[in-house]
């Protein structure tokens, strides 16, 4: 009877470990200004959410550097274009702009880095956009954040 107990226990154990989110995501950006997904979801369950950048290709950051915005969609375009008037030395974002959700800095070829989001910012089917804030690359290097 006990090691029938302790059986159901263990496979009950089990059933939940392997329920258990995934808090991470990696994502990829190359020398032909391309992200490796359109789009990332966020489990419900994650109270934070770490998203590691990797540049595969070879340029330098300066030529063809990459970075990962977290945004509103509604503010996509109004950000990416203040990005530009804060410059490279600012990773083409704003400092302290209220619209950046969670931002990964600029990277070259061959470089990665991580964020992670704190998702009591973000609401469960809110409409929330990443992007590559790079001078003109947002307009291909962009994708859908869903949470929950």
């Amino acid at each position: 009877m006990f090691l029938k107990a302790m059986t159901i226990a263990a496979m009950s154990l089990a059933g939940s470990v392997a329920m258990a989110a995934d808090c991470s995501f990696t994502i990829e950006g190359n020398d032909q200004m391309q992200y490796s997904a359109k789009e990332i979801t966020i489990p419900a369950e994650c109270t934070a959410f770490e998203v590691t950048l990797v540049h595969t290709g070879k340029l330098p950051k300066a030529t063809m550097g990459h970075g990962f915005v977290v945004t509103k969609t509604s503010d996509l375009a109004g950000l990416s274009s203040a990005g530009l008037a804060a410059g490279a030395a600012n990773n083409h974002v704003p400092p302290g702009d209220a619209r950046v959700i969670a931002m990964i800095p600029l990277v070259g070829g061959g470089e990665k880095a991580s964020v992670k989001i704190d998702t009591s910012k973000l609401e469960k089917g809110g409409d929330y956009s990443f992007y590559c804030p790079f001078p003109g690359h947002f307009a291909v290097m962009k994708g859908k954040l869903i949470f929950g």
